[in-house]
């Protein structure tokens, strides 16, 4: 006999889209985010979402993995490894170049550099506060300085086709501006953090740098809200968790990508979401639903 609590669960995993792509069928230790995200896409937000096992790869739990989403600020983590291949170079006058912010970079939101009195900062610093603060005046001008077509053809290069980054920060995007500042598939997502973890992006020094600027990222506040680490320093294991991890906010967008890592087990994880953010109460659903995910990748890594 099926239970009204089964048969609800079973109509929320219908109702998670599966026109483009079949959502895959969770592991027992993933039920718990799986139906939140179906709880989610029954209320009309859309949904993204992939988890594998760092040393194995399998595929934990997958829903709509390869669709495109909206992801914010995900996408400067290809600035980050376009500037790490950069500075890896053995190009002297790349490691101590200082770059000024300049009238034209000048952008709200997110990062710390706008209230600082400092005009200039070394090509590295800007990185690191891109890392730990998604800084969006940092963002613009390491972008000003390799250019959005050097981001690109990295990005191709790692032969990501369904995520990039579109376009530099800006605080309204008018007609003829990319309509989002990066897109992103869960599924290529993991892939790449996952890749970065082991060092196999670019080179292994590029990778560790970029790891490095990652693992700064303060921004815990959506599938990493579940793992009880401080938002300001989490660079150590601590009670055996070490995370890197990369957010993207902005209206009706909440995503995360990561690599965490525990006493058991090690995950890569990419959640994205795309919703109607005209009240609070449906943003506070989305970020439940995120912290749903999260609590079933620390019960699976610890």
């Amino acid at each position: 006999m099926v239970t009204s609590q089964e048969s609800e669960r079973r109509a929320r995993r219908r109702a998670i889209p599966r026109n483009r792509h079949q959502a895959e069928e969770p592991t027992d230790n993933f039920s718990r985010g799986f139906d939140a995200l179906g709880t989610l896409a029954v209320n009309g937000v859309q949904v993204s979402a992939r988890a594998t096992d760092l040393a194995s790869g399998r595929v934990l739990f997958s829903v709509d993995d390869h669709v495109t989403m909206p992801t914010a600020s995900i996408g400067k983590v290809l600035l980050l490894i376009e500037v790490a291949t950069r500075l890896s170079g053995g190009v002297e006058s790349e490691a101590f170049l200082t770059l000024e912010r300049d009238p034209r970079d000048a952008v709200g939101d997110s990062g710390i550099w706008q209230h600082l009195q400092a005009s200039a900062l070394p090509l590295g610093d800007l990185a690191a506060l891109v890392g730990g603060a998604s800084d969006n005046l940092a963002t613009n001008v390491l972008l000003r300085h390799v250019g959005l077509q050097a981001v690109r053809t990295r990005t191709e290069e790692l032969g990501l086709t369904r995520t990039a980054l579109l376009d530099l920060v800006r605080d309204h995007r008018g007609p003829d501006d990319a309509p989002q500042l990066s897109i992103g598939a869960a599924k290529e997502l993991t892939w790449l953090f996952a890749s970065l973890a082991r060092g196999e992006i670019v080179s292994p020094e590029v990778s560790q740098r970029v790891v490095g600027w990652l693992s700064l990222n303060a921004d815990l506040s959506m599938v990493a809200s579940a793992f009880g680490l401080d938002p300001l320093a989490h660079r150590r294991p601590d009670h055996g968790l070490l995370l890197m991890n990369k957010t993207g906010t902005d209206g009706g967008v909440r995503s995360e990508v990561g690599v965490l890592r525990g006493p058991r087990a090690s995950v890569a994880y990419a959640v994205s979401t795309y919703f109607a953010d005209t009240q609070l109460s449906a943003r506070l659903a989305v970020l439940d639903g995120m912290r749903m995910v999260g609590l079933d990748l620390l019960e699976y890594v610890h």
